[in-house]
């Protein structure tokens, strides 16, 4: 399996070193990057034997299976489109487009292509959740009530001196778009599909044009409520995902990864039987790229789609999009309504934040 990074900085090591999991065979032939040195560093360091500092040189020139697109943001989309035309396989890194529109985009690319593309989602592939997401579908543990998705972070200052962070137009969004994805990703492959937001955001302390906080109260297909915090001014850094269940609470603390150990189970008074269905649920693998790489591997052996799939991704992605019309607008958002004619459909921030007109900012 050919694999080719686009995108030589700190994350494209994460996949680098991920890439056995893709199966035997599987090796970096290509990297991608415009700073030459950048570029050098990594090849080096990963003996990728080929070197080029455009994508539409690494199409022309190039033969591989599967890109990984570990470059900024603003970027995904047109990289994206461009291998998916060339019939190459995409593996992109989130948040996988900067709204709704160009998500589409990249869908209809998709179905016309040879290849498929699919969002790092890696904490869906944690051993412990992949159990939990069966045992919740067969109703191990009854009902879904209540269920809370925190990823409350500390990024000071400095970290937004990156020219392409804290923009709308080159990040897509703040914490709700670039961190918290994950855990409401996750989340929501737990807790099955949303309906509707009601939502606030702000920009407290840090140096950005986006938010560097935000709330929302989901409402649940299966008419539960989901609560969620997303944060950048949080010095004692967690991220918590918490399910209130009929038969019991099941939690999950940890900060970039867990693992077995991270989670925990109260079971509910009077249910006898829940630790033992708890305590049934295999043990395995951490999350983490190489979890998510092995079921790529599967995927693209068989020509099935590459997980985390196009269609399973739009709905965190729109539900990102509704918490900030929600933020923006003062009303509740329904799942659907952020159809072409909205502009939060073409812009996740609706072109413009309030903090932002009334700064008088462009």
């Amino acid at each position: 399996m050919r694999v080719a990074i686009v995108g030589t900085g700190g994350i494209a090591g994460i996949h680098a070193a991920a890439v056995p999991a893709l199966g035997e065979g599987a090796r970096i032939v290509a990297a991608v990057d415009v700073d030459a040195g950048r570029l050098d560093a990594f090849a080096a360091e990963w003996d990728v034997p080929e070197r080029y500092t455009s994508v539409e040189d690494l199409l022309e020139r190039s033969e591989c299976d599967v890109v990984h697109l570990c470059s900024p943001p603003g970027l995904h989309r047109d990289q994206a489109v461009a291998v998916l035309e060339r019939g190459w396989s995409v593996l992109c890194e989130k948040p996988p487009a900067l709204s709704l529109r160009e998500f589409d985009e990249i869908a209809a690319a998709e179905a016309r292509s040879a290849g498929s593309f699919g969002t790092v989602s890696q904490h869906r592939f944690g051993a412990r959740a992949v159990a939990l997401r069966a045992a919740l579908a067969r109703g191990d543990f009854g009902p879904l009530h209540l269920a809370l998705c925190n990823t409350l972070w500390f990024r000071p200052d400095s970290y937004f001196a990156v020219p392409w962070r804290g923009t709308w137009e080159s990040e897509g969004g703040g914490p709700t778009m670039g961190h918290g994805i994950h855990q409401m990703d996750l989340m929501l492959s737990l807790a099955g599909p949303w309906e509707s937001v009601r939502a606030t955001a702000g920009r407290k302390a840090r140096p950005t044009l986006t938010e560097d906080f935000s709330t929302a109260v989901v409402s649940l297909a299966s008419g539960a409520t989901l609560v969620i915090v997303n944060s950048l001014l949080s010095a004692r850094e967690t991220s918590y995902l918490r399910l209130d269940l009929a038969g019991g609470t099941v939690e999950l603390e940890h900060l970039y990864g867990y693992g077995d150990d991270s989670w925990r189970f109260t079971p509910a008074p009077g249910d006898t039987d829940a630790g033992s269905r708890w305590n049934a649920l295999p043990p395995g693998v951490p999350s983490g790229h190489s979890a998510q790489f092995a079921a790529v591997a599967e995927a693209l052996r068989s020509g099935a789609p590459m997980p985390v799939t196009t269609a399973q991704a739009r709905p965190t992605l729109e539900l990102i999009a509704a918490v900030y019309a929600s933020a923006f607008t003062g009303r509740e958002v329904a799942r659907g309504e952020l159809t072409e004619d909205s502009p939060f459909y073409t812009s996740l921030g609706g072109h413009r934040a309030p903090w932002l007109a009334t700064e008088g900012t462009p």
